[in-house]
């Protein structure tokens, strides 16, 4: 069970790195927004690379959230938290430009305390 435990913070230490970054992006764009096509990354300011990152940031997150649930903990509050993180995070463009860093932050940090929330509960699993 050991190496499944590993497997398993594997994913979430994937999955709060990708959302980590998916969040420094999406706050720090618009200061970086004219050097990028110097760089040759104007492809990153792009809507769908957004969308493609939050996308496998959540595939990530259920794949090891559900993980964590089917063989150690069984509790479901990681998924809420996670669910609760995307929607936000997905709904930046609600409120305008003003509030989006705001937003993401929100979102992020519900998503990352998910995977937080999965370590600690596969780390105190007592039936394992």
């Amino acid at each position: 069970m050991q190496s499944d435990l590993n497997r398993n913070n594997w994913l979430d230490k994937l999955g709060v790195t990708a959302t980590s970054l998916c969040a420094l992006h999406c706050i720090f764009l618009p200061v970086l927004l004219p050097v990028l096509p110097l760089l040759g990354l104007s492809v990153v300011a792009e809507e769908a690379f957004e969308h493609f990152v939050l996308v496998a940031s959540m595939v990530v997150g259920f794949i090891a959230i559900f993980s964590g649930f089917h063989r150690y903990h069984r509790k479901l509050y990681p998924f809420y938290s996670l669910a609760l993180g995307g929607f936000v995070y997905a709904s930046k463009d609600l409120l305008g430009e003003t509030y989006e860093p705001v937003i993401v932050t929100i979102g992020a940090v519900l998503i990352i305390f998910a995977h937080i929330l999965n370590i600690r509960l596969c780390r105190s699993c007592q039936s394992c």
